[in-house]
């Protein structure tokens, strides 16, 4: 009886530590052909991985798990994880392909003459500056594209609380996941090479549109939202967060 308690309690050991992870293979729901390169990331647990030249990748996650799985080119999608994933390890996730309409390209914006000492004149420069206030553990994004950002300085210092609570007062779950997404390599590559804001906006519970509105009540400027990627706008969230927790505080 001795050595079958020690068996029952070995097996199920075994079993607790196989569902560890999950694996599987992303294909085109057409074709069926394999999909490399996908973003695979474990919405719960802040984890990220890629599928491989075949399309096979393997995770970290449990039961109820939700994964976040984009590409570029196909619909994003979310799967959540079941018992019989962990049974039938080749699994198989079909996505679709977008489609694209392409939007009007203006190629000359510009009059230019071909003369760098005269062109130079034409094209306005767009500079934004970042400066810091006393106090603050954070600096400001003013210029051209940011013609506002006085103002609104003046507003977070004044009013911190009711400026940013309906962002940041609201979804403590959520942005306690800004300190996990840096702690996890494969994570941070992903948001590295992404500029969509669709991860990003899904690890946090918001909409890449929020994104934006956060960011603005930031003082980050406008070119910033639009050109950063998802890796530099988590780490801007993260200051700015950061930033409003001292304020709160302070309050």
């Amino acid at each position: 009886m001795r050595y079958f308690a020690v068996f029952f309690f070995f097996l199920l050991h075994t079993l607790a530590f196989s569902q560890d992870k999950i694996s599987g293979t992303i294909v085109n729901d057409k074709t069926l052909l394999v999909i490399p390169e996908v973003s695979i990331i474990n919405l719960n647990k802040v984890k990220g991985t890629t599928s491989n030249g075949s399309g096979a990748f393997q995770l970290e996650a449990t039961v109820n798990d939700t994964l976040h799985i984009s590409s570029l080119g196909y619909k994003s999608i979310k799967v959540r994880v079941t018992n019989d994933w962990f049974r039938d390890q080749n699994t198989k996730i079909k996505m679709t392909e977008k489609a694209y309409a392409l939007p009007e390209v203006v190629i000359n914006q510009y009059n230019l003459t071909g003369y760098l000492e005269v062109d130079y004149k034409i094209i306005p420069i767009k500079e934004n500056y970042r400066y810091s206030i006393s106090g603050l553990t954070a600096g400001y994004e003013v210029g051209h594209n940011s013609p506002n950002a006085f103002s609104k300085v003046m507003g977070s210092i004044f009013n911190p609380a009711d400026m940013l609570y309906n962002f940041f007062g609201k979804k403590p779950t959520e942005l306690k996941r800004l300190k996990e997404m840096k702690k996890d390599d494969n994570v941070k590559n992903l948001l590295a090479s992404k500029f969509d804001r669709e991860t990003l906006g899904a690890l946090l519970g918001v909409t890449p549109k929020e994104i934006a509105e956060i960011l603005e009540r930031c003082n980050y400027s406008e070119s910033f939202i639009k050109t950063a990627n998802d890796l530099q706008i988590m780490d801007a969230i993260n200051e700015c967060y950061e930033e409003y927790k001292i304020l709160k505080g302070k309050r």
